[in-house]
């Protein structure tokens, strides 16, 4: 996990008026990190995921009782080649072969192993390696091929966000002098000759941990805000997310890569894709921002960003990240037919990460090591969190408002308590007549993905919302 940085400045701006815009659906799945001494074993593990809905894991290692365990289960695995190994690896085609045949044909395809990381933020964490990456790279795509799974596994490496500077606004995002072209171009020539996919590692928490002054915690979560404009392009955010993908595409436009930030092909067209192999957000602790340009090494004090973490942003981040993906919503601004998988970070939280007790870095797990939620979440698609909202986006206007609840009302939502005298009518404001229509629409609809939208002018939330005396209702 490497830190972010970024600088916003919010501004308001509004989007058409789209209500449905239907979209095949991206995979989220999660990261299962291990670097705790208070874990359940494998089996344990994968009967956890099957329960949960989780289609896709993303493991560390090579380890055999991990893949062993995954046998048979339908779930797609992403294995990893250590940073340790890089250098044998790109040294020796012989040593790659070997690696490939013991850790990924020996188990495929009982095991789904669908992508092989090489090595993991090689520049954030082992910049020693950086001239071995590529070749590295090369020669276990090659292993691949020989053993006939080079169309099954995919070759990528995830890339720290710091690869990339200059990143707000978007449009001007670029990667780093040293690295663009010795090493991304090459490596994005690499992705594009073998059909893979960049995957990079964007974490809002940390910029906004490290800049809470200059980002709205609204904007870092991806809850409804008034937007964020790029003056370079016109366009707007409404999510630190999107803004960091799309840093990174104008990046990779940037080394004449246009429209290729994945890329997988399919019959008579070509489809973008993205993997984000890590996300996700602190539910406790306090973030340590490490030695990049903005935060200097510095550890966070209080009102300086340390009351980022929290289990109420942790639930709203991801499950906003879940939400998004799995309804199809998975373009960007910049790029908006673009596919996208992700994996959150993490599957638990881990106790000998991180430095100290307090350390944010022990508390990015969905569940705790007794298997506990420590939020509650939803891989399914919608219909199994047991509470969750849908309100309104104040910041896109009345006009907008006003068209999205006569959608609402005239496609199932029960709007007779916002009548004159019904119990909700009070206050009689569109922010709070929209917001119990669209929850109407939201909860009858089984809060099914896709049913909070409205263009952008709803969102979900997982607390109750208030307007007046007005209850809420929701389904059981």
């Amino acid at each position: 996990m490497a830190l972010t940085c970024l600088l916003v400045v919010v501004l308001g701006a509004a989007l058409p008026l789209l209500f449905f815009s239907p979209a095949e659906a991206g995979v989220v799945g999660v990261n299962y990190g291990r670097v705790a001494n208070d874990l359940p074993g494998p089996a344990s593990v994968v009967q956890l995921l099957k329960q949960n809905g989780i289609t896709m894991v993303r493991v560390y290692d090579t380890d055999p009782k991990v893949l062993t365990a995954l046998a048979n289960t339908g779930i797609k695995v992403m294995v990893m080649l250590p940073n340790n190994n890089l250098t044998a690896a790109a040294a020796n085609p012989s040593y790659a072969l070997q690696w490939a045949r013991s850790n990924v044909a020996a188990y495929y395809p009982a095991t789904q192993i669908h992508a092989v990381a090489v090595g993991n933020e090689v520049f954030h964490r082992r910049p020693d390696l950086t001239p071995q990456l590529v070749p590295a790279m090369t020669n276990v795509q090659a292993a691949l091929a020989k053993l006939g799974l080079d169309a099954a596994v995919k070759v990528s490496t995830p890339i720290a966000f710091t690869a990339l500077k200059d990143t707000f606004p978007p449009s001007s995002g670029r990667f780093r002098e040293d690295i663009a072209q010795s090493v991304m171009k090459p490596m994005l020539d690499f992705l594009q000759r073998t059909h893979s996919y960049l995957s990079i590692n964007p974490y809002p928490f940390f910029a906004y941990a490290d800049q809470p002054d200059k980002i709205s915690l609204d904007y870092a979560l991806g809850n409804s805000n008034p937007g964020v404009r790029d003056n370079n392009t016109g366009l707007v955010y409404y999510s630190l997310l999107d803004a960091m993908l799309d840093a990174t595409y104008f990046a990779m436009d940037k080394l004449g890569q246009t429209g290729s930030l994945n890329v997988r092909q399919s019959i008579g067209s070509h489809s973008h894709k993205l993997y984000v192999t890590e996300t996700g957000w602190a539910s406790g602790g306090k973030p340590k921002l490490g030695k990049t340009p903005h935060s200097g090494g510095r550890r966070l004090e209080a009102g300086d960003g340390s009351q980022a973490a929290s289990v109420a942003n942790a639930q709203a981040y991801n499950n906003n990240v879940i939400n998004r993906v799995l309804s199809g919503k998975t373009g960007t601004p910049h790029r908006p037919h673009a596919d996208m998988d992700v994996y959150i970070f993490a599957l638990f939280n881990e106790n000998q990460k991180g430095e100290g007790p307090d350390d944010s870095e022990k508390n990015f797990g969905l569940f705790y090591p007794n298997e506990t939620k420590v939020y509650e979440f939803d891989f399914h698609g919608g219909g199994a969190l047991t509470k969750s909202w849908c309100v309104a986006n104040e910041a896109v206007g009345d006009a907008r408002l006003q068209a999205a609840l006569d959608y609402a009302c005239g496609h199932g939502a029960d709007c007779s308590a916002i009548q004159p005298g019904a119990p909700c009518f009070e206050p009689n404001t569109k922010v709070a007549h929209a917001s119990y229509a669209f929850n109407s629409y939201y909860q009858r609809n089984g809060r099914a993905r896709g049913r909070c939208d409205f263009a952008g002018a709803a969102s979900v939330v997982y607390q109750a919302p208030k307007y007046g005396n007005c209850v809420f209702p929701i389904k059981a």
